[in-house]
């Protein structure tokens, strides 16, 4: 009975689908939040807390919280884990000396009992710029190979003017079909 009214409610699409977004600091979380909600680069500041809006993609509608990134916010995110089911991890694909630690919050990330069902979508953000990582080498520093308990993608983006945004969305749409 359960499963028949959980596939009602997904073919009249009013059920919220919780996500994250999480990151360092400065790798474009909010700008990607307010590209998907606005289409429009929005002059950010850096989140303290977290930023929360509601983005629907062809009758699916996704809850977004944008959490800070900076070092003394990062061991609040597990507060934010209970019922996500989406983990958008944005990175700054130029920043090469913190990829390390992007890694370590990750694997942390992913560890974490609230988020054993969650899917993890990865934004390699700021492809716009020269002699930035591309997916691929973000994806083996990372090890992203050996994640085998949870359904992950990476996509490369530009926060500023949106490209690669709309092929992650849509990755996230598929996941959700897919249940």
């Amino acid at each position: 009975m359960g499963q028949l009214f959980a596939k009602l409610l997904s073919v009249f699409g009013s059920r919220e689908h919780k996500v994250i977004i999480i990151g360092l600091d400065n790798a474009g979380k909010t700008t990607i939040l307010y590209q998907f909600l606005m289409n429009e680069v929005v002059h950010t500041s850096p989140t303290i807390g977290s930023n929360v809006e509601e983005i629907v993609m062809r009758k699916t509608h996704f809850l977004m919280w944008d959490i800070g990134g900076q070092e003394t916010l990062r061991s609040t995110w597990n507060t934010y884990y209970s019922n996500t089911e989406f983990v958008i991890l944005v990175i700054d694909s130029t920043d090469r000396e913190r990829l390390t630690m992007t890694k370590e919050e990750l694997y942390k990330m992913l560890a974490h009992e609230d988020l054993r069902n969650a899917a993890v979508l990865i934004f390699a953000n700021k492809q716009d710029i020269k002699n930035s990582m591309s997916t691929s080498e973000i994806s083996k520093f990372l090890t992203l190979s050996s994640i085998k308990d949870h359904p992950w993608h990476i996509q490369g983006c530009c926060a500023l003017t949106g490209e690669g945004l709309p092929a992650g969305l849509e990755w996230m749409v598929s996941r959700v079909a897919s249940k």
